[in-house]
């Protein structure tokens, strides 16, 4: 939940909300968002619901019900999925589509890439690329073997059940984007609380907003101090290399897009992951297998989970025509990546989880120019996770019968609220 689903929904939302007031819609006469406008949020466990592979059958492109007027779209389709997401003229989304409709301002703008298009997208991620490419991240796989070893040293030490979501899930991709911004040491444990605590919607809206507010000002205090000694992680790369080409502001919006698209995201794929192995045990000498085995396991729960659900909003800037259905300049689509995932273009009961499937094509990063940037290093991360944890506890089961895991219940980052384990 969190950032990124603050974020969408705000974006959605506030647009709409503006144009409806104007036309003089009187918000106490608002009526509860339809049920199928939720459902592409929600699952049957690991699972989609069935009623959109029903509709992804019947009309891989459809009109969704929104309120207030919205004309809005939800892809469901492999292939008219990639169509849409691969439209960068057509399409924007651009974070201007937002400026100017319910008080929302351009400083208000939280940077990064997510929400820009070229020609700004284009010089910010030429600028981020060269740090994600396997040769500058292999400099990282030392120190995540340390993390995982770590964590897993930790919950040995524990007494009865162990939540995987708490001691497991969180702290290696909130620690490996420590390590991979340069945060200093000494500051690393607010570090993570605020990286944790910013997705944290239990203790409310507000105090989740308060926590990303205290990580935003955090991050901006990062930059400076890296301005000022730039050392040798990401920030401090990026200055050394390209100091003169970018300001402390687009510093401090990568920097949080990194920790918004890096941290929940690998979390989820780790926990629900974990409940993947726990729920067929059998995987477990999978996961202990060759390198091969290992990237086919983890490419084949990228496709199966697809903890991000659905892709940023994009707005059409034109008339256009896709896969047959006509969008209108101003119209809204919507990408459901969970279920284009299993679509069967891409193969043989997709349905179902198959580790020695073969890997596809996959959206579980997106596609297009805004796919996720971090998708290799989320690959590492898991790659390393996966067998050393089913290596130090080849007897680990679920504390709780699989039925009671308790899911999040509409969420554009799917995960597990907790996920108690015996290990012994």
């Amino acid at each position: 939940m969190g950032s990124i689903r603050s974020r969408v929904l705000a974006w959605i939302g506030r647009r709409y909300l503006a144009r409806q007031q104007k036309n003089g819609f009187d918000l106490a006469k608002m009526s509860i968002i339809p049920e199928n406008a939720l459902r592409p949020l929600k699952r049957d466990g690991l699972d989609p619901v069935a009623e959109l592979g029903r509709i992804r059958a019947e009309e891989p492109i459809s009109k969704l019900d929104l309120p207030f007027g919205m004309n809005a779209w939800l892809v469901t389709g492999y292939d008219e999925a990639k169509a849409v997401l691969g439209k960068v003229t057509e399409f924007s989304s651009d974070f201007t589509n937002l400026v100017g409709n319910a008080g929302v301002t351009e400083d208000q703008n939280p940077g990064g890439l997510g929400f820009a298009d070229p020609p700004v997208h284009t010089r910010l991620r030429r600028l981020l690329t060269p740090e994600f490419t396997m040769r500058r991240l292999s400099r990282l796989a030392p120190r995540i073997d340390e993390i995982v070893a770590d964590q897993l040293d930790a919950m040995e030490k524990a007494d009865g059940p162990v939540d995987l979501w708490e001691a497991f899930a969180l702290p290696i991709p909130s620690l490996t984007i420590c390590e991979l911004l340069g945060v200093p040491y000494e500051d690393r444990d607010d570090f993570q609380r605020l990286s944790t605590a910013r997705f944290d919607l239990f203790g409310g809206a507000g105090a989740s907003l308060g926590a990303m507010t205290e990580s935003l000002s955090y991050l901006d205090d990062i930059v400076k101090k890296q301005r000022e000694n730039p050392g040798d992680g990401l920030l401090g790369m990026l200055i050394k290399e390209h100091g003169d080409e970018i300001d402390d502001r687009e510093l401090a919006g990568l920097a949080d897009g990194v920790l918004t698209g890096g941290l929940e995201t690998t979390a989820s794929m780790l926990a629900l992951g974990a409940l993947v192995l726990l729920k067929d045990r059998s995987l477990f000498d999978t996961v202990r297998g060759d390198d091969d085995a290992v990237h086919k396991f983890v490419e084949e729960l990228l496709r199966y989970l697809t903890v991000v659900q659905m892709a940023f909003p994009r707005f059409a800037k034109e008339d256009m025509e896709v896969a047959g259905v006509r969008i209108a300049k101003g119209d809204i689509v919507l990408c459901s990546l969970s279920v284009a995932n299993r679509d069967g273009v891409l193969g043989e009961d997709m349905e179902k989880f198959d580790a020695t499937r073969e890997p596809t094509s996959h959206l579980a990063f997106g596609w297009g120019i805004h796919r996720c940037i971090g998708a290799e290093l989320a690959r590492m991360e898991l790659r390393t996770a996966y067998p050393a944890l089913v290596r130090r506890f080849p007897e680990m089961r679920l504390a709780i019968e699989p039925d009671e895991v308790g899911f999040r219940k509409v969420s554009i980052v799917y995960g597990v609220d907790a996920l108690p384990v015996l290990l012994d």
